[in-house]
């Protein structure tokens, strides 16, 4: 089933790249389940990425991100452009998919063949995003997307990931969500490259937009570095939501002028190539039966031996097991 499966990779990604939905789902199926296939599939892959804008759109529950985003889809296809959307949801406990199913909250883009939603489940996977999210969005980047949105699971202070993950972070915001001292805590203004203070026909937003813009004037930033934007939106109207999609493509054209966008993703292969690394030494552990691990970490525990001292024996008992 492997060989036949090898065999259908070229023209399963062939079908991918030339906007096939039904590939593009079967592909990004591959990366969740984590397939034999991968490999290949993310071979075929290169040279076809590195051209569509990734969007990571993060708040706290409430805010109404999945409303931002449908919006947000909506203003972009009026410009022309073909996005994807991965949204990723708490996953069930049982089953291990997604919980919330986003395909259904942006059902009016359903049968826009230019727009391609896909759920992820979370997985138990912290920091607001699914483990498989980074070769999603390569293959929805390969399938002629020019932008890509990333909308996080929406688990307040945990959700700081999404920032290494974009290329440009959307940090969403309501009145009576908490202050901006409570902003400062949760770690948003660190990690947010335009900020909206959605719902913003509610009493209380000019106060929150006002507290957001203070607290990020006084942050430390470079000269020449970007100053990020507070924008007031009315997602459910779309009220807003140009302004907040040209504040977003200026900040796209921010990070090509300054070199910005380089070392971003730059930053985002490493994490990636570091990640794969890091998974492949766990399976050939898991592989061994996990043995080396706890004999080691009973020696650890007995004061016989230290940890540093046992994680250099169990990389070059993984060593050893790769080469043979």
């Amino acid at each position: 089933m492997t060989r036949r499966g090898a065999r259908a990779v070229p023209d399963l990604v062939a079908r991918a790249t030339d906007g096939d939905p039904a590939a593009v789902a079967r592909l990004i199926t591959l990366v969740e389940d984590t397939s034999p296939l991968l490999r290949e599939v993310m071979t075929a892959l290169g040279g076809r990425t590195g051209r569509a804008h990734v969007v990571g759109v993060t708040g706290a529950p409430g805010v109404g991100k999945s409303t931002s985003t449908n919006a947000l889809v909506a203003s972009l296809r009026r410009a022309g452009k073909r996005v994807g959307v991965l949204a990723v949801d708490p996953s069930s406990p049982f089953s291990g998919g997604a919980l919330l199913g986003d395909r259904v909250r942006m059902g009016e883009h359903a049968l826009d063949r230019e727009v391609y939603i896909r759920s992820m489940g979370a997985r138990g996977h912290l920091g607001g995003l699914s483990r498989s999210t980074p070769q999603a969005v390569r293959v929805l980047d390969a399938a002629g997307c020019d932008v890509v949105v990333v909308e996080t699971v929406g688990v307040g202070q945990s959700e700081v990931e999404v920032a290494a993950m974009a290329d440009t972070t959307l940090v969403l915001l309501a009145p009576g969500m908490g202050d901006g001292v409570q902003a400062a805590k949760a770690g948003i203004l660190e990690i947010g490259d335009v900020y909206a203070v959605n719902k913003a026909d509610r009493e209380g937003a000019d106060r929150t937009r006002r507290e957001l813009r203070t607290m990020l004037s006084v942050a430390d930033r470079r000269e020449g570095a970007w100053r990020p934007p507070v924008i007031q939106t009315v997602a459910s109207t779309g009220e807003g939501i140009d302004d907040l999609l040209a504040e977003v493509e200026r900040h796209a054209a921010w990070l090509e002028e300054t070199g910005e966008l380089a070392r971003r993703r730059t930053l985002r292969a490493r994490g990636e190539v570091e990640a794969i690394a890091l998974g492949t030494l766990r399976e050939r552990w898991d592989r061994a039966g996990g043995t080396d691990l706890d004999l080691l970490a009973g020696r650890v525990a007995a004061g016989e031996l230290d940890p540093y001292s046992a994680a250099d024996e169990l990389l070059a008992q993984g060593s050893v097991t790769s080469s043979s």
